[in-house]
């Protein structure tokens, strides 16, 4: 099972920004923790075989939008700023029919009003956020729970 685990617009200055709202870990930090932890997620999730991830950053939303179309079995789509001002993000993942979940390391909801809408969201199997690296695992893990139902 091939799983997409994408970073959108700034994610590469993790670390290094607003910690108050992004924490401190870098985003090889968290890759890192992910591609630790997917064999339990799997497991527990009763998936057999293996699953493979691949991590892509960018920021250049249309990379973006290319990088979903590559035959992925699904995604952890972190759109970043683009969650909240792409209409193209949500035509393609609609248009793909891709299984994905939406995770974000800051509570978007308790943030400025802008943030609190997802374009992405209405297309995703579920949506996690306010849990730093946690969102990330907690999308994983209900992400193969239902790729596996």
């Amino acid at each position: 099972m091939k799983i997409l685990v994408m970073h959108g617009v700034n994610l590469d200055l993790l670390g290094k920004r607003e910690a108050e709202h992004y924490g401190t870990q870098t985003l090889a930090t968290i890759n890192k923790k992910l591609e630790a932890l997917v064999p339990q997620l799997a497991k527990a999730a009763g998936i057999k075989g293996e699953v493979e991830l691949t991590f892509f950053q960018t920021n250049i939303e249309a990379e973006f939008l290319a990088k979903l179309g590559e035959g992925f079995d699904g995604a952890v789509l972190n759109p970043a700023a683009w969650t909240h001002t792409s209409i193209a993000l949500a035509d393609r993942l609609k248009a793909l029919g891709l299984p994905f979940a939406e995770a974000h390391l800051s509570n978007i909801a308790a943030r400025e009003d802008f943030r609190h809408k997802s374009y992405a969201a209405p297309h995703a199997r579920g949506v996690v956020f306010g849990f730093g690296f946690g969102s990330y695992a907690a999308a994983l893990f209900g992400l193969l729970l239902s790729l596996k139902a």
